[in-house]
């Protein structure tokens, strides 16, 4: 049996339980000239072709063909996670192709799939890297090899072609490896699980796609397997590492390495969802409070530490060696976007914004073919000028890159892009939420009737956010904008009349709109200091600035000649001034130490304050740092006198 709804109501999260659903793929359209349209833009007119192209020039493709033909493996090119690339691609051809029709886009789709369709063996299983000539045997590395997760981004590829077109081969092999899966996985069988989580959020969704409920057992067996050491640890590792250290529902906070720890809690609120426990849910409710609170960065970036791309411990959170992988990026949303959808907690919208903003739209470039992997708040040399001639080695390299030895921020990106609007709203019952801003039109269904809504705003750049009602149901409707937390001193004027004030959460009307209906929602735009928390020994004695959902930072790009990055201090009492998309801040610059030859930088005595002369400095948003060249970057700022 299949549940998918073809069209309109396609979106990457379809919960089977419950009321309230996403926008989608077709109800929300956005501006090719807004903020995310220009992204969703050159995400499909060159990042795809782009991602393409290297991985046909890495050789990762002609793993596929190689396998098809039955030849034998000398020298497999590639990690062995490397398939995964090409099914987080094609799930974002998949979505793209769902929204709009696009003969370039469609001929590489079904060139794709071509391609990887007859490495697929008879019993379902499908992997280049274990299980044919001169490759290991499969499923002999559980810890690293990734199988599991492989396929499980083929499945979610063929969710987003099942929800959007139908059937079509790729969904025909992503039902054959689900069901080669829980033969192999399921009760009775291998008493294992995957060293990477993400083959549960693609069953979860999967089982939801087709109405096979079998999909989500399976899920949820996997993560009751978690948290019991059966994984394999390697030098330098840990179970922590992989989340196996504690059962899922005993865990107090997010732990290990970051991705697969949020690719696992989305897994674990879908399971939870759809099997209606509520103590797994409190359980990731809990994990995503103190997580948010104690181990997130002000960009909402996760992961602190190089060293397992992972969770720090709570308030380990340094700016210069801030980790905070795109991908992460990437899960966090996923996680808080599942966890929005069970609860209608607005909280976790926030969140999403904030990392949306900051993170995912930082890693990519103007053109969409170079990227940021690591996302960090304080770089204190600048780095040199990625020639693109090979793979960039480095993650932390300080500049965009067009691809990496590990790549897989790159399809991340061009998935999440290409589905993102999706996010922009969300339905229950008689109830329409605007989530994310954007200038656009929302047409979504309710109880079979048309609410058609224009959204025309210059979000995140300006604060005014106005929304026209274009055509409305006979009968009453809620409608609900949400008033981000940055928002102190929000205002909205109705069709009613007359201005309100509204508190951070959401404005809320109730009544029969009609065509004409205006609604104009103010939420200020300048710029203010945030202070960090005090427990955060790294940035203690700073400041940053943030102007509305954006993260601002300076860059030695725009300090005065002679002036060096870590001699700038911040004036507190000053009030930041907006100044273009950034800001203007007061600020005193100390004339540069000397260098103490062959002394170590401790000393007896206090240093003597040089004194400092006054300056104003330019702030830039965090998302286009490094864009004009590369350069030194920091985001808390030193406080004057400290």
């Amino acid at each position: 049996m299949t549940t998918t709804t073809v069209g309109g109501a396609a979106a990457p999260v379809r919960p089977t339980a419950g009321t309230r659903r996403g926008a989608g793929l077709t109800e929300v359209a956005w501006d090719p000239d807004g903020f995310w349209g220009t992204r969703q833009r050159v995400n499909a007119e060159h990042t795809f072709a782009h991602c393409i192209a290297w991985m046909e020039r890495l050789g990762w493709l002609e793993n596929f063909d190689r396998v098809g033909r039955g030849e034998t493996t000398v020298e497999r090119a590639g990690w062995q996670f490397a398939d995964s690339e090409v099914y987080k691609l094609l799930e974002g051809l998949a979505w793209e192709l769902g929204r709009r029709d696009d003969a370039r886009l469609a001929a590489a789709y079904d060139a794709l799939v071509a391609r990887i369709a007859p490495a697929q063996d008879p019993d379902g299983y499908v992997g280049t890297a274990f299980g044919h000539p001169g490759l290991p045997p499969r499923y002999s590395d559980m810890s690293m090899g990734h199988e599991l997760y492989n396929m499980g981004h083929l499945m979610q590829a063929a969710v987003a072609r099942l929800r959007t077109k139908g059937e079509d081969p790729l969904v025909s092999m992503a039902r054959r490896a689900a069901d080669h899966i829980c033969r192999e996985f399921g009760e009775g069988a291998r008493e294992t699980l995957c060293g990477h989580p993400e083959v549960e959020v693609a069953l979860a969704e999967l089982g939801r796609a087709t109405g096979e409920r079998r999909y989500v057992d399976q899920a949820r067996l996997f993560l009751e397997r978690r948290g019991h050491g059966t994984l394999a640890v390697r030098p330098l590792l840990s179970a922590e590492y992989f989340q196996d250290d504690t059962p899922i529902v005993e865990a107090e906070a997010l732990r290990g390495h970051a991705v697969r720890a949020l690719y696992l809690s989305a897994g674990a609120v879908d399971v939870a969802v759809e099997t209606e426990d509520v103590a797994l849910l409190a359980a990731l409710e809990r994990q995503w409070a103190h997580t948010v609170e104690r181990r997130t960065y002000i960009t909402g970036g996760m992961g602190s530490r190089h060293q397992d791309e992972g969770f720090g411990e709570d308030w380990e959170l340094p700016p210069d060696r801030a980790y905070c992988e795109t991908c992460a990026g990437v899960a966090s949303v996923m996680f808080s976007w599942r966890l929005y959808l069970a609860t209608g907690d607005v909280r976790y919208v926030d969140l999403m914004e904030r990392t949306l903003h900051n993170v995912v739209a930082t890693a990519p470039d103007a053109t969409g073919t170079a990227f940021f992997y690591a996302n960090p708040l304080h770089e204190r040399v600048a780095g040199a000028e990625y020639a693109g001639e090979g793979v960039n080695m480095r993650a932390e390299g300080g500049v965009r890159a067009p691809w990496f030895d590990v790549s897989c921020c790159p399809t991340n990106v061009a998935r999440t892009l290409a589905s993102l609007h999706s996010y922009a709203a969300s339905v229950e019952e008689r109830t329409v939420s605007l989530l994310l801003y954007a200038p656009g039109t929302i047409d979504v269904a309710v109880d079979g009737e048309r609410l058609r809504l224009r959204v025309d705003t210059a979000y995140p750049d300006g604060g005014t956010v106005a929304v026209t009602v274009e055509e409305a149901p006979a009968a009453a409707v809620t409608l609900r904008l949400r008033v981000p937390g940055w928002a102190r001193e929000a205002t909205v004027a109705g069709p009613a009349g007359g201005t309100v004030g509204v508190a951070p959460g959401w404005f809320e009307d109730a009544r029969a709109l009609a065509a004409g209906d205006r609604y104009v929602l103010e939420l200020g735009n300048e710029p203010r200091l945030v202070w960090p928390d005090p427990r955060i020994d790294a940035v203690r004695g700073t400041v940053a600035v943030e102007r509305g959902p954006l993260v601002l930072c300076v860059e030695s790009t725009d300090l005065p000649a002679g002036v060096r990055l870590e001699d700038v201090r911040i004036d507190p009492d000053a009030v930041p001034r907006a100044s273009g998309d950034g800001a203007v801040v007061s600020a005193t610059v100390r004339p540069a130490l000397p260098d103490a030859a062959g002394a170590p930088p401790y000393q007896a005595t206090r240093p003597v304050d040089p004194g400092a002369a006054s300056s104003d400095v330019a702030l830039v948003p965090y998302h286009r740092w490094g864009e004009r060249a590369p350069s030194e970057m920091r985001v808390f700022i030193p406080v004057a006198g400290r």
